[in-house]
């Protein structure tokens, strides 16, 4: 099976109201090292990765599994919100580059 790999850009809204100009991510999914997971890589060494099906679940609807929370904000943009021991990211991301990337997750 292929690698899906998608760029896509993000404002990341921690410890501000208001978004921050938007940020290159990379979205990544990997079905031979883990067909239910996929990859979020922030800038910096900050990479997250969690069920496939929780990114799924969080762009209809608000959803959470261990370190990783997201929930559709408005009718276009998705939030996740990412907690380790460094603290809370907050990160608002189009949802439409989301769901693209996940029907070409589907399609691998």
């Amino acid at each position: 099976m292929s690698v899906v790999e998608q760029y896509a850009r993000a404002h990341v809204v921690t410890d501000s109201e208001e978004a921050t100009d938007a940020v290159p991510v990379v979205l990544r999914y990997d079905p031979d090292a883990d067909p239910r997971s996929v990859r979020i890589g922030l800038p910096g060494p900050h990479e997250w990765a969690f069920s496939r099906d929780l990114l799924e679940q969080g762009l209809s609807a608000p959803a959470e599994k261990g370190d990783v929370r997201i929930w559709p904000c408005g009718r276009v943009q998705a939030v996740m919100e990412f907690h380790s021991k460094q603290g809370v990211e907050v990160v608002q991301f189009d949802s439409e580059a989301l769901v693209r990337f996940l029907r070409r997750t589907y399609t691998a």
